[in-house]
């Protein structure tokens, strides 16, 4: 499990990182999710060991990776917004010379090499020139890169940025396949559905601080709670609308043509309670159901929003 905890980071007089906390399960994608400038790439850097922190902590698996980054720095696999790749070298050269950084050569690089260059998908790419390769190629090569070394957590920074949809199919298949082989990720985006397809876990960030944090389920669910409940009817609804407007929990009332949108304030209970109330009034109810929301939507509006008044999943921490 990694811990980010309080961090900050300032750059001269530009405070990025304001107390950062967060946590990344084993085993899961965690989506990072923020405006640019919001200070993923920073959290990320420092989790890697490419920045220091001013202050706060990063525990992996309880141990401080602030106090022990070289001996911790070898479980993390960082992926940077570039390339960095070399475009005279081949795909294996290329693989081969990244292995013999962390001293591994000989048959056991080749082997290794084989190996991660199948498992993004390249295999018949293997001897061609890396400035031949598709931009989506040349990003599934970073991240066979970025696991040369087998870190246990891997720090993906927007790594389908560019991509095309088909590309962004095949790297996503490859992350959750990697999730399935026990890694953790960490992964930042712009792509927000894909992100709701992709991730367990996600961070909302704005100018440094953390919104919202938690699993993707329990945020979307408790978002789609304050979402209008929709009610469409056929025939007669003269009678259950007065059931309605007597109802407690709802506090507004809107109609369009055979849907009527309600501010309800109830959970599933109350919301199980008024269906029942309004066919006991031989109303006819085709649909029942609270507006469903997405990730974009959850975006936009808590971004959006002043930062009081969040869910139990806010905090206090930045990005």
């Amino acid at each position: 499990m990694l811990e980010v905890k309080n961090l900050y980071k300032s750059y001269g007089d530009f405070l990025a990182l304001k107390g950062m906390d967060f946590i990344i399960p084993d085993n899961t994608i965690y989506g990072f999710v923020g405006p640019n400038g919001a200070g993923k790439t920073t959290t990320m850097k420092i989790i890697s060991g490419l920045l220091r922190a001013d202050t706060g902590d990063i525990l992996l698996d309880g141990e401080s990776m602030i106090h022990n980054m070289n001996e911790l720095k070898s479980k993390i696999g960082y992926m940077p917004d570039f390339f960095g790749v070399y475009d005279n070298l081949k795909v294996l050269e290329y693989m081969e010379f990244y292995a013999s950084l962390y001293g591994i050569d000989g048959v056991n690089a080749r082997k290794l090499c084989e190996e991660l260059i199948e498992l993004v998908n390249l295999k018949d790419k293997r001897n061609c020139y890396v400035d031949e390769l598709s931009r989506g190629m040349k990003q599934r090569l970073c991240l066979a890169r970025t696991m040369v070394h087998d870190p246990e957590i891997l720090v993906l920074d927007e790594p389908a940025s560019g991509m095309d949809p088909r590309a962004r199919i095949e790297m996503k298949d490859i992350l959750k396949n990697l999730r399935d082989k026990g890694r953790t990720i960490l992964i930042s985006s712009h792509i927000l559905p894909e992100l709701a397809e992709l991730c367990n876990n996600i961070g909302i960030v704005e100018e440094g601080r953390m919104i919202i944090s938690g699993s993707v389920t329990e945020i979307m669910d408790n978002y789609n709670m304050s979402n209008p409940l929709v009610i469409r009817f056929t025939g007669d609804r003269q009678r259950a609308m007065q059931v309605i407007k007597r109802n407690r929990y709802v506090e507004s009332v809107s109609i369009l043509e055979n849907s009527v949108f309600l501010t309800f304030a109830g959970k599933e209970e109350e919301e199980a309670e008024l269906l029942t109330s309004i066919i006991a009034t031989g109303a006819k109810v085709n649909y029942y159901a609270r507006e469903e929301g997405n990730l974009e939507s959850l975006f936009m509006k808590i971004t959006e929003d002043d930062m009081g008044g969040m869910t139990e999943y806010e905090n206090e921490s930045g990005l």
